[in-house]
């Protein structure tokens, strides 16, 4: 057997056995996700760093996967040489596989700082402002979070009406109308859910009933306004087409 210290502590190793092995035996913990007892090492991840002296006694920082122990070996596996590998060794993989919960959390438990976790959002704000300067809801707003600036709903503010879906470049925020209920998505957090108005001629749900009454209130008192109608932009375009038939029929 051979004596080394990992982390001021002494432990027994055999001969040939590489530092993780060693340290699992012993119940001292290395990050690590290539490693596997039954397949050789690659140090293919890095995660597995440790800091050790070099031959000429300055201090690297080598993986733990592959270096054999050796009689009088020290290894640290917190030192800030050790974090600094080990930080930037999670975030090249977070690159390859940014929304790995696995990666993410092994990180967590290790203390690591990694970048955020991507939400598909490039802070555009173009619905931002859709929502507040042409809609008039002024539903959304930016956040600041632990994981950077986010878009958020302002508590009972949304009408339903879909417009920061239909301008949202990289689709983040999404409609979804099942029955006659219209749910608007930010990923995963409901933005709105609102009830369904029917047309009032054809009977197929069209709008919010939040909007209609939004684009009733907004509009009220203007002197262009017309009656308000409950239609479908289908039935308004066959009402259209029908008036524009009857007039040309007139005419003749």
């Amino acid at each position: 057997m051979i004596e080394i210290r990992i982390d001021d502590r002494k432990i027994e190793a055999q001969e040939g056995q590489t530092v993780l092995s060693a340290a699992k035996e012993n119940g001292i913990k290395i990050p690590h996700l290539c490693f596997h007892p039954a397949l050789k090492p690659s140090g293919s991840c890095k995660l597995c760093g440790v800091e050790v002296a070099s031959p000429t006694g300055k201090q690297v920082v080598m993986l733990s996967c592959i270096m054999k122990v050796k009689k009088g070996l020290e290894v640290k596996t917190d030192s800030p040489l050790v974090m600094e590998a080990r930080e930037k060794a999670f975030n090249k993989l977070l690159q390859m596989a940014p929304d790995s919960g696995r990666i993410r959390a092994l990180a967590k438990a290790y203390d690591v700082k990694v970048t955020p976790p991507p939400n598909g959002c490039i802070r555009c704000r173009l619905c931002i402002r859709v929502c507040s300067e042409i809609v008039g809801a002024k539903a959304l707003k930016m956040e600041k979070t632990p994981e950077g600036p986010q878009v958020v709903p302002r508590a009972g503010q949304c009408i339903g009406c879909g417009t920061c879906a239909n301008l949202c470049p990289t689709n983040v925020i999404r409609v979804l109308d099942e029955g006659n209920v219209r749910t608007i998505f930010i990923k995963e957090m409901i933005a709105g859910q609102h009830t369904l108005g029917r047309c009032e001629a054809c009977g197929n749900t069209y709008a919010t009933e939040s909007f209609l009454r939004h684009v009733e209130e907004t509009t009220q008192g203007h002197p262009d306004t017309k009656e308000h109608h409950h239609l479908c932009p289908s039935c308004v375009k066959l009402m259209s087409n029908r008036a524009l038939t009857e007039k040309e029929r007139v005419k003749k």
